[in-house]
């Protein structure tokens, strides 16, 4: 099912594309770009209400929004983890205070947050964790670690996944902090280097890093639905935005095979004629999904990232074979005076290896479809 746009939505993209033509390239830092677009009015769109310094548009406009922030190549995000995860969660699951202290500031683009759910050991198995908070007066004290978190080093927040209580069943002894990064000798954020040699993730070390007791989302030994409350966030109109992306990168390796002369495999080109086969179907299929309500559409977050993690990790694939021997050398001018940096088909190839694993790995998705969906029986736990 097409998804459409009316006459006021187009009127709405010329509007949303001259900003960005005239903010976009201001070449900001990171927070600077949160508090630009804060300051226009350009966080917190989807968020189910408005007052807290958002504006409320409708889901097409939603749409518009992050198609054409694509489209323009705007900086990357650092505040999306505040806005489009812990906003939702904390509308669905806060209290009146806490939607007043926290919602205000990432709409401004002043406050940034990261999620300190993933551990060693207990990635895809959230009920594993082993971070411990124990109460104490009006306070809890959380110890233990946190790793894979996305954009620590930058974050003032940190929305903690901590179990409250040891002697509780699995998913029933968890509960969902939100914790202040800014504790020197309480919280450790250490860098993990990539392949790409970036480094976006980092490991995170609590030694009795303290969160207030009215930072308590839901309530204690809740954590568990709270958190699989924001899992159901983490996809939705920026995967069409993300589909954008992906569409300028096929383009990019389609031109790089006839400039190399890879086309001229018949190989070759049936696998760049698949690629743009999956991915519009992939657009038609998260257009469908926007149009439904989430009990017409039981996992459909687990369909969607299987789709896009393996069509990306197969586009980075490509984008080096056709590249040929060029792919495997860094730039001419590089020398031990200059970072060695790659290029953009090396960066694609390497990152993309990634995305089949995280924001939930291939096998919990595929796990998700066949008990939640399909019935199937569960797996057998150890």
């Amino acid at each position: 099912m097409e998804f459409g746009f009316g006459v006021e939505d187009e009127v709405f993209r010329g509007e949303v594309r001259r900003w960005l033509e005239e903010h976009a390239g201001g070449g900001q830092d990171r927070r600077g770009w949160e508090r630009e677009l804060g300051r226009a009015g350009w966080i917190g769109l989807g968020w189910e209400e408005e007052g807290y310094g958002n504006r409320r548009l409708d889901l097409t406009r939603q749409v518009v929004w992050a198609e054409e922030y694509a489209r323009a190549k705007a900086p990357a995000r650092s505040g999306h983890i505040g806005e489009k995860l812990l906003a939702p969660t904390l509308l669905a699951h806060g209290t009146a205070e806490q939607k007043a202290r926290f919602l205000p500031p990432i709409a401004r683009g002043e406050e940034l947050w990261c999620q300190g759910y993933s551990e060693p050991g207990a990635g895809s198995d959230l009920a594993g964790i082993r971070t411990a908070a124990v109460k104490d007066g009006e306070s809890y004290r959380i110890t233990g670690q946190k790793i894979w978190t996305s954009l620590a080093h930058e974050a003032d927040w940190c929305f903690v996944l901590a179990r409250t209580r040891p002697d509780a069943p699995r998913h029933q002894g968890l509960s969902f902090l939100l914790v202040p990064m800014d504790q020197p000798g309480r919280i450790e954020v250490r860098p993990i280097r990539q392949l790409t040699g970036t480094s976006d993730f980092n490991e995170v070390f609590f030694d009795g890093a303290q969160a207030r007791a009215e930072h308590v989302v839901g309530s204690e030994g809740d954590g568990w639905r709270v958190a699989m409350s924001l899992l159901g966030f983490e996809r939705g109109v920026s995967t069409l935005a993300q589909q954008v992306g992906f569409a300028e990168e096929l383009r990019e390796v389609v031109e790089a095979a006839v400039a190399t002369g890879a086309a001229d495999d018949p190989v070759v080109r049936e696998r760049l004629v698949r690629l743009w086969a999956e991915l519009r179907t992939m657009r038609w299929n998260s257009l469908r999904t926007l149009g439904s309500s989430g009990a017409d559409r039981p996992g459909a977050p687990s369909v969607a990232k299987l789709l896009w993690g393996g069509w990306h990790r197969r586009l980075g694939e490509l984008a080096v074979q056709v590249r040929g021997a060029d792919a495997a050398v860094g730039p001419a001018d590089w020398s031990a005076a200059a970072p060695y940096e790659l290029d953009a088909f090396q960066h694609l190839f390497l990152f993309s290896r990634a995305d089949t694993i995280y924001g939930g790995s291939d096998e919990i998705q595929r796990t998700i479809i066949a008990e939640r969906v399909l019935g199937l029986p569960k797996e057998p736990r150890a």
